[in-house]
């Protein structure tokens, strides 16, 4: 990943604040696709904050993986915030993290529902003990999309953290 985009420089702002609180993360990506986890260890030294990424595009992996709950992704659809919930506390539950963060998303060209339309992503950000959750439509073709959901992910993260720590 260049050095110089956005979702590079948001990973070592977000390396700096989990290192200096001794924190590890998790990641769960499904149409980000390991962009996050990429940028994340594409950093010297990444290791001592980052612990693992999991990569669940497929429902089932999402199931599998994460332990999120089929009959979830059934009533509301891969790409909801309670499916963005549960990545989040999946992916801490099966890691040794303290925090993590989720995206699930609708990145197109096709794929997109008049209910949840091309560029649609949920996040979810958790620390074991509150998770927060959040969904916004981009726009854009599917890397513009992908890359604005990777950028958001990491600023909110940066911002979830900071939230707790008050």
């Amino acid at each position: 990943m260049p050095t110089d985009s956005v979702v590079y420089q948001l990973a070592i702002r977000v390396g700096n604040k989990l290192r200096d609180g001794r924190l590890m993360l998790a990641t769960a990506e499904s149409c980000t696709g390991g962009m996050i986890a990429t940028a994340i260890t594409d950093i010297s030294g990444s290791s001592g904050w980052f612990e693992r990424g999991f990569v669940t595009y497929s429902n089932q992996a999402k199931t599998e993986m994460i332990g999120v709950p089929p009959e979830l992704i059934e009533k509301h659809g891969a790409v909801s915030e309670p499916v963005a919930r549960a990545m989040a506390e999946g992916a801490l539950t099966n890691s040794r993290a303290q925090l993590s963060l989720a995206v699930t998303g609708v990145a197109g060209p096709g794929g997109g529902t008049p209910e949840k339309p091309v560029g649609m992503v949920s996040f979810g950000w958790s620390n074991r003990l509150h998770t927060s959750i959040e969904t916004l439509v981009f726009k854009g073709d599917r890397e513009q999309i992908r890359v604005q959901a990777a950028a958001h992910a990491l600023r909110g993260l940066l911002a979830f953290i900071d939230e707790q720590e008050r």
